[in-house]
């Protein structure tokens, strides 16, 4: 009898840590900003203080903590507010970057700095080795414009503190199996969020680093500090195990950008817009996706809110396509005040494929079908361009107008097996004259010709709608008449009840 032996999986986590994470998401899409020495303020005035700096403004000499009046004694720092929506706009879009690499996600993120941790264990196959999946994620994070250092070793709490206290020359960390507490050995207690209480006690001790920490008698310890420092010895010296608690992220298409002046004029808005599509279009097709539509929300002086939506025939990935029916649509139903702030929401669609033939001519493209569309309705207005669709009513000419849409390849129909008549309408509807026979047309005079009619069917109230029967108006005949030389005519004849009046609507072929 055999028996199997079920081996627990080797646990392997990347931790990603992100300094000044307040003012990386403000700056994230201000690439104007990047050269200069910015600080980010959070409270009221005049009781603001720096809560988070670029490392420009550092090295100036600005520190966190400072006030208003002290950081204005500096030259020409770039002030900004601390903005909650940009920052969780930020992690969401980080997390939904982190899920391309595995489901497994855990945020333990605290006060002005970004900690995530991945569990990757298995992801050798799909990504390659540990240094290979680190990279790949480095990149994907810079593209995004935050910067972050990435640290992966077989023990969580050992992967978050070389995240923390990485080299800068080195962003990227790989921690063999075996060697957490060499590792960690030269990193400070400030890697461990000690209590003030915990941090004056190890400088009494003369204790700086996790090497002097993990050398520490455990008994002696635990006797002075209690379990705490149990707890402390073990992450000191990378034995501290880990409950994994994975969140969900969620997929959503959408940027958001507080302007630090009001806005008016349109191009400076579109080149914020661009940049938005950018980050867009890159985490779009990261997942094989195209954008479907773009809804434009605009946050107005006043406690005001613009909002357009752009839809193509074509989920497309083209920045220009998009900036393009943006602009046309903004000329056409510009804003009514200022602008404070501009959130571009995405719906994701599956890319466009369009096969074609050797021998087939070449089809017009789409974008510029849109573009041309766009460009017509700024002219003549939104509701006179799309197709017709027939309202649900019995007076006649009643149609309203819809944008153009692709319908689904399920829903196409077949074309039907026998042929259809079809009507010609004649706009506008002709006098005749008309011969009554037992309250039926027998007889009309149309275009200076005699018909006898040899089918009537009708008649058939119209000019009015099915749930109000004081609005029929008018009945309408289908006639299938023969001329004096044989001639076939098949029509459609119109009465006017109120003034006994017979008119020709339309003929059949």
């Amino acid at each position: 009898m055999g028996w199997s032996l079920m081996m627990k999986p080797t646990e392997l986590y990347a931790c990603l840590y992100a300094k000044e994470f307040p003012a990386q998401a403000l700056l994230r899409l201000r690439p104007d900003l990047h050269s200069k020495p910015c600080v980010v303020m959070e409270g009221e005035a005049p009781l603001q203080q720096v809560c988070s700096l670029n490392t420009k403004a550092r090295l100036l000499g600005i520190e966190p903590g400072m006030t208003r009046v002290e950081v204005d004694t500096f030259p020409e720092p770039v002030v900004l507010s601390r903005s909650i929506e940009s920052e969780t706009a930020t992690k969401s879009i980080l997390f939904e970057c982190f899920g391309a690499f595995s489901p497994r996600i855990e945020n333990l993120s605290k006060n002005t700095a970004l900690l995530c941790g991945i569990d990757i264990a298995g992801t050798r196959s799909l990504f390659g080795p540990p240094e290979m999946l680190a990279r790949s994620l480095l990149e994907r994070v810079k593209s995004l414009g935050i910067s972050v250092q990435i640290a992966v070793s077989g023990n969580f709490h050992t992967a978050a503190c070389l995240a923390k206290e990485g080299p800068q020359r080195n962003p990227i960390q790989v921690n063999a199996s075996g060697a957490e507490a060499q590792a960690l050995s030269s990193l400070p207690l400030t890697v461990l969020d000690l209590t003030e209480t915990q941090a004056e006690t190890f400088a009494l001790w003369g204790i700086h680093t996790l090497g002097m920490l993990a050398a520490l008698p455990e008994t002696e310890l635990i006797s002075r500090m209690g379990q705490e420092g149990k707890r402390l010895r073990q992450l000191a010296r990378g034995e501290m195990p880990h409950l994994f608690q994975p969140m969900e992220p969620v997929f959503t298409l959408e940027e958001r950008m507080e302007l630090d002046a009001p806005v008016e004029l349109l191009d400076s808005l579109l080149f914020v817009v661009g940049i938005m599509l950018d980050q867009l279009i890159l985490r779009a097709r990261a997942r094989v996706l195209a954008l479907g539509s773009v809804t434009l929300t605009l946050k107005l002086d006043g406690s005001g809110s613009h909002a357009r939506t752009v839809r193509p025939a074509l989920p497309s990935t083209d920045k220009q396509l998009w900036i393009k029916l943006l602009h046309l649509d903004l000329e056409a139903h510009p804003p009514q005040a200022a602008i404070l702030a501009v959130v571009l929401h995405a719906e994701p669609d599956s890319t466009s494929k369009v096969q074609l033939g050797f021998f087939s001519p070449q089809l017009p493209e789409a974008t510029r079908l849109d573009v041309t569309l766009a460009r017509i309705c700024a002219i003549v207005g939104e509701g006179n361009v799309g197709r017709a669709v027939l309202q649900d009513t019995h007076a006649p000419e009643s149609f309203r107008m819809e944008p153009f849409t692709l319908p689904p390849e399920d829903s196409v129909e077949n074309a039907p097996p026998q042929p259809r008549a079809s009507m010609r309408q004649l706009r506008p509807p002709e006098p005749t004259s008309v011969t009554l026979q037992d309250s039926r047309p027998g007889m009309f005079f149309f275009r200076e010709r005699r018909y006898t009619v040899e089918q009537a069917y009708g008649p058939w109230l119209t000019d009015g709608d099915w749930w109000n029967q004081t609005l029929w108006g008018s009945e309408q005949w289908d006639l299938v008449a023969r001329a004096q030389n044989g001639a076939m005519l098949c029509c459609c004849m119109m009465r006017d009840l109120m003034q006994n009046q017979w008119q020709m609507a339309a003929l059949y072929d």
